[in-house]
Order: C-alpha cells, then sequence, then structure tokens
C-alpha cells in the first residue's frame, strides 16, 4: 500500500477545498499534533459517513466488475473495511485491544444493513477521535506497532495512514456512487 506523508496529504486536502486548522482561527504554532490530525480526520469523517449515507442500501451490493475492476470488494465491504482499519490503527495508537472483534474479514460480517454499516463506521471515528486526542508531545515518536506493516513505526506515523487510508477509499467510493448515478454530497457544496 503506497502511502503519503502528512504535508502531502494536508496540501491535497486544502487543495480539494477541505480546511487547516488554522483556517479555524486556531494558531499553528498553538495547534498540537493531536489537535491537528484530529481537525483532518473530522474532514474524513465527514465525507466517508455522508458518502455511506448517500448510497441507496439496495446498491450496498454493488462492485464494479467491468475492465480493471473485477473482484473489487463491494461498496458495503469497501466501507467496512475503512471501518476496520480506523479500529486497527486506533487501537494500535492506544495500545490497546479494539472494541470490535477484527480477528478475520468475516468478523465484518455480522454488519449487515446499511444503518449497521453506516453505525459500525461512525464509531470507527468516535474511536480514532480518542486515539488521536492521546497523542502528546511526548508520545508521539513513540514506536508502536501498527497493524499495517511488520515493523514498529511512531504513533503519529499510524495516524498518518488512518488518516491517508481514509482517503483512499473515499476515493474508490465516490466512483462507485457515479456509477450508480449518484453525485456525491461533497460535490454539492
Amino acid at each position: 500500500m503506497k502511502t503519503f506523508s502528512l504535508p502531502f496529504t494536508l496540501l491535497l486536502l486544502t487543495a480539494a477545498g477541505y480546511s487547516t486548522p488554522a483556517q479555524h482561527g486556531a494558531s499553528t504554532q498553538s495547534t498540537t499534533f493531536s489537535q491537528t490530525e484530529d481537525h483532518y480526520a473530522s474532514d474524513a469523517e465527514h465525507a466517508l459517513v455522508s458518502l455511506a449515507a448517500a448510497m441507496p442500501e439496495n446498491k450496498y451490493s454493488f462492485a464494479p466488475t467491468n475492465g480493471e475492476f473485477k473482484g473489487v470488494r463491494t461498496f458495503a465491504d469497501m466501507v467496512k473495511h475503512a471501518a476496520a482499519s480506523n479500529y486497527g490503527m486506533a487501537a494500535a495508537i492506544l495500545h490497546q485491544k479494539s472494541p470490535v472483534k477484527l480477528e478475520t474479514e468475516a468478523d465484518l460480517d455480522v454488519y449487515t444493513t446499511k444503518a449497521d454499516i453506516v453505525r459500525f463506521l461512525q464509531g470507527s471515528f468516535d474511536f480514532l477521535h480518542k486515539a488521536l486526542s492521546s497523542i502528546t508531545q511526548s508520545n508521539e515518536t513513540d514506536l508502536i506497532q501498527s497493524p499495517d506493516t511488520d515493523k514498529p513505526i511512531a504513533r503519529q506515523e499510524v495516524a498518518d495512514r488512518a488518516i491517508t487510508h481514509c482517503w483512499n477509499h473515499y476515493g474508490q467510493l465516490v466512483e462507485y456512487l457515479r456509477m450508480n448515478g449518484i453525485v456525491p454530497p461533497a460535490s454539492h457544496r
């Protein structure tokens, strides 16, 4: 999986119309890493949750099959994957067990309806916000075990990966909506 640095991701988000903490009146000198990450997680939360809500329930089983899309996840599976990743990365940041069972892909099969899946996604962001608020100047560079790599990495990098991962799947889910004739909520701005 290709990941991008936080400054690059922030540049892309700002170019896409998402705000920075400084644009909300917060001084960049007094904004902590945790507050900045939480702000960008809130942007990703708003974008993904509204996207998940915009797809009609009868389209949650949609997956493109033509061309290079053969064998990709369904819309529902991709939303559940994004949520599971949030839970896993937040658990790593907090150095605790996830509040939801995530040992296998089959563990996500308990989320079957649109309402269940949207709640699962929202819960993942609630847990991610909790994790981001635990990052301090004294622990942000501590090495922790990331759920998506075999080597220990800095806590702040896991936070960056969580946010970047959300945006990767947001882009994919936008395509799924558009393939079904649905304009993504962010395009209504």
